[in-house]
């Protein structure tokens, strides 16, 4: 019988991994990975905000990501510049801010490492019921809306013609995001959150077509590169966190030149 911290581990891992592989999809498509990088970086703030103030961690951390997402959201509607010049502002300033405040912190109260790389195998019950009641928000929100966003992926004038609002289906979408950074924090860490996002589904990318198919392969992707990762984790005593994003990038590897492969061998015929 496994100990139970690695059953927590297990169970931390599976919700991350089954929420972030849907939307890293989206993330794919429309090309989000340095916004998730600049969320991720965000949370660092939300971080510092809870420790000082006393409240949970994971909620300082949507509330910070959640204003940051809006304030990038209204200056963009501004056009006051570039929207990655806007994002490379706010991120590090967001981040520098962050560090700042937890200078002010005694250094016993946290422990930098395990947030900026993640420390799965420390998971507490009560970071389940926030992966869990958060991923449900996610999976049902993104149920209700997949058509919508689909679209908007697609051509976004031509959602806007079919009478989708696509302000609200892109602040939705950062909103989703905002949600899946605070709750995967402890498991990958603020450094190697996107790469939940954007691996498993770029794999998957390679496996399907549909956009469906492609969901569920990257949550059946990311939830292999969890197993591994932390299987890998405590049978060579890695850091559990890059270990997952590893195993991830070992599968991106492999189903790449899989797939060079075939395509090479559709050419020859």
């Amino acid at each position: 019988m496994p100990d139970e911290f690695i059953l927590r581990a297990l169970a931390a891992g599976i919700g991350v991994a089954l929420i972030a592989g849907p939307l890293g999809c989206f993330v794919v498509w429309r090309r989000m990975a340095y916004f998730g990088d600049s969320l991720a970086h965000s949370a660092l703030l939300g971080i510092a905000l809870g420790l000082l103030y006393g409240i949970n961690i994971n909620l300082g951390t949507v509330i910070v990501c959640t204003l940051f997402a809006l304030l990038l959201v209204w200056l963009q509607h501004r056009r006051v510049l570039a929207t990655d010049t806007l994002l490379g502002i706010l991120a590090h300033a967001a981040l520098s801010i962050g560090m700042v405040a937890l200078s002010f912190l005694d250094n016993a109260r946290f422990d930098l490492y395990s947030y900026l790389f993640g420390d799965i195998l420390t998971v507490r019950f009560s970071d389940l019921y926030w992966i869990y009641g958060g991923g449900m928000v996610v999976i049902g929100l993104l149920v209700l809306n997949w058509s919508s966003l689909t679209l908007m992926t697609i051509h976004e004038d031509l959602a806007r013609a079919e009478g989708v609002n696509t302000v609200w289906s892109n602040i939705l979408l950062m909103l989703l995001m905002t949600i899946v950074v605070a709750v995967s924090i402890r498991i990958v860490g603020i450094l190697l959150i996107t790469s939940m996002l954007i691996i498993p589904a770029a794999t998957a990318r390679q496996l399907v077509t549909s956009p469906e198919n492609m969901a569920i392969w990257a949550a059946i992707l990311g939830l292999l590169a969890v197993l591994g990762g932390i299987s890998g984790s405590i049978e060579f005593d890695t850091p559990s966190g890059p270990s997952i994003v590893t195993a991830a990038a070992v599968m991106f590897a492999l189903f790449s030149v899989i797939g060079a492969l075939r395509r090479r061998g559709v050419t020859i015929k």
